[in-house]
């Protein structure tokens, strides 16, 4: 490829070369340079020192002459952030804090040799340099570095990321790539007045915001946790608008403010977001959400959330998957269950475990690593969509039925949450006649105690928990139970991988799974199209 050619009118009208910026005593404090943009990590110290520690993995050592095409842990995360440069604008925020010109001039001379051998489309530039986020990211700590530094082969990369980032062709509409894009765009365009970036970056942002946000405030990319992510970015993007003398659409602030009930919904009373999609289980949302008015909530972009109380660690929550097709950062986990109650995780997704195109990452995709119903001796059919069809709410009892043809034929679950006396109920079949069986994904530190009789029993020292099946009413055993193995993971962290109980049923044609939080004995039993579990009864249809 050649090097992209920067026309002149462009150079021109980000202005000609000069000299570097002298520090005052004290330095003037930017806005482009003191936000919130900031990783944790590396800090301007280690920087100084030359290691730094990104996306959670062990500390690299840059060394004086800096290789640029390095990737010590074959990890595309890493090599993204690495070529963001953000560690890099930790330098000039600190030159910015103390006045040291020391920390000014090593974040001059980082950029001005990345600029000299990462030049776009040039022969041994790795290609994801300049993919669409890092160009996005880069650009916050290029600005902030350009409020001290006036020279010409920093506005001339400017003048590059620019003009990719209003290339049309490379814009991430819908996605939260595309609002970085428009936070890049506007930042280039405010910073050297030109207002046809800024008012490209404005009008393509309004799209964005309306596909990637809907009406109720769901994040539809499949990955409650982003949705933290996004609704940062949006602040800082009306922020950026209002600095920039220019009006913040209507469209986006009601999104963002809708943003805060989803994110509130979408976590546990443990804190944590339900890791659902690519979504970690330690995610905190760390930010005022608000108490929402109700308790339980369907989402048309696929999510069912409920919950017993606000503010109680030890109340129960539940999370139902359905809706549009796999797409962005969403796995198949449609019509699968998560469940917390007694202030602990009792059924769980597989989790994220990182971007790597690794075997096991696309496991943690598949429909083997959520709690599902499949349907035995038919294909499955990837990015299907699924619908809820029927919704009945009470007080101390909720139930829902979804259905899709993921299978090629009709896949049913109905489930049950009773509060109060903790249960969850689920009914699955499927049409045809074909048989179903399902996968039930335990907490890591839940382990199995007993199996017979239709009954596993699985637990941490006192704490128990019991799962028991039934077809129409007759007990089903010869359930099986891995750790390990081919279904017996759980990531709950990043790059983590860890052992857990996986229960798979036998196949059946209509198969009723009651799971009962607390306990290794729980009074159940069917009969008559009831069933009752320790006092608790309702429809072994459930609705």
């Amino acid at each position: 490829m050649r090097r992209l050619a920067i026309p002149l009118a462009l150079t021109l009208a980000l202005g000609v070369a000069g000299s570097p910026a002298q520090a005052e005593a004290p330095v003037k404090r930017t806005a482009e340079c003191q936000g919130d943009w900031l990783p944790g990590t590396p800090t301007a110290d280690d920087v100084m020192r030359g290691e730094i520690s990104l996306v959670g993995l062990p500390a690299y050592k840059l060394g004086k002459k800096i290789n640029w095409g390095a990737s010590p842990y074959r990890n595309r995360s890493w090599e993204y952030v690495y070529h963001s440069l953000r560690w890099m604008g930790t330098l000039v925020v600190e030159y910015e804090n103390t006045g040291d010109k020391r920390f000014l001039e090593r974040a001059k001379e980082i950029t001005k040799d990345w600029v000299a051998n990462n030049k776009h489309g040039a022969r041994g530039t790795e290609a994801y340099v300049w993919k669409d986020h890092p160009v996005s990211l880069r650009t916050q700590p290029l600005i902030c570095l350009s409020k001290h530094v006036n020279e010409g082969w920093l506005k001339e990369s400017l003048a590059v990321h620019a003009k990719l980032l209003s290339d049309a062709r490379l814009y991430k509409k819908g996605h939260n790539h595309g609002i970085d894009q428009d936070i890049a765009l506007m930042a280039i365009g405010c910073r050297y007045g030109r207002k046809d970036w800024s008012n490209l970056a404005s009008r393509r942002l309004t799209g964005t915001v309306k596909l990637d946000v809907d009406s109720q405030g769901a994040l539809m990319e499949q990955a409650p946790r982003y949705a933290v992510y996004v609704y940062g970015r949006l602040q800082v993007a009306m922020t950026n608008m209002k600095a920039c003398g220019r009006a913040v659409p209507g469209e986006i602030s009601k999104r963002a403010e809708a943003l805060k009930d989803f994110i509130a919904h979408s976590t546990q009373p443990n804190g944590y977001m339900v890791p659902i999609g690519d979504g970690s289980a330690e995610t905190e949302p760390k930010m005022e959400t608000g108490t929402p008015k109700q308790k339980v909530r369907t989402y048309r972009a696929g999510y069912v959330y409920g919950r017993t109380d606000w503010d109680k660690r030890d109340s129960a929550y539940y999370s139902i998957r359905y809706g549009p097709g796999m797409k962005y950062h969403g796995h198949e986990d449609h019509l699968g269950v998560t469940y917390y109650a007694q202030g602990r995780d009792i059924l769980v997704d597989g989790g994220f475990h990182s971007y790597e195109k690794t075997a096991y990452r696309y496991w943690t995709l598949s429909p083997e690593a959520h709690n599902v119903p499949t349907v035995v001796g038919q294909r499955f059919r990837p990015r299907t969509a699924s619908k809820l069809d029927k919704t009945r709410y009470g007080k101390d009892r909720q139930a829902f039925r979804l259905s899709d043809r993921a299978y090629g034929v009709t896949r049913t679950r109905s489930v049950l949450v009773n509060h109060g006396e903790d249960v969850m109920a689920v009914l699955d079949t499927a049409s045809g006649g074909k048989k179903a069986r399902n996968l039930w994904r335990f907490a890591e530190d839940l382990k199995v105690i007993s199996n017979k009789g239709g009954r596993v029993v699985l637990g941490d020292g006192s704490y128990k928990v019991t799962l028991v099946q039934f077809s129409s009413c007759r007990p089903v055993s010869g359930q099986k139970v891995e750790r390990g193995g081919k279904l017996g993971w759980v990531s709950p962290t990043y790059l983590s991988k860890k052992p857990a109980s996986v229960v798979v049923s036998p196949a059946v044609t209509s198969l009723l799974t009651i799971v009962v939080p607390g306990t290794d004995d729980p009074k159940v039993s069917c009969s008559g199209g009831k069933v009752k579990v320790n006092g608790v009864t309702f429809s072994a249809k459930l609705l």
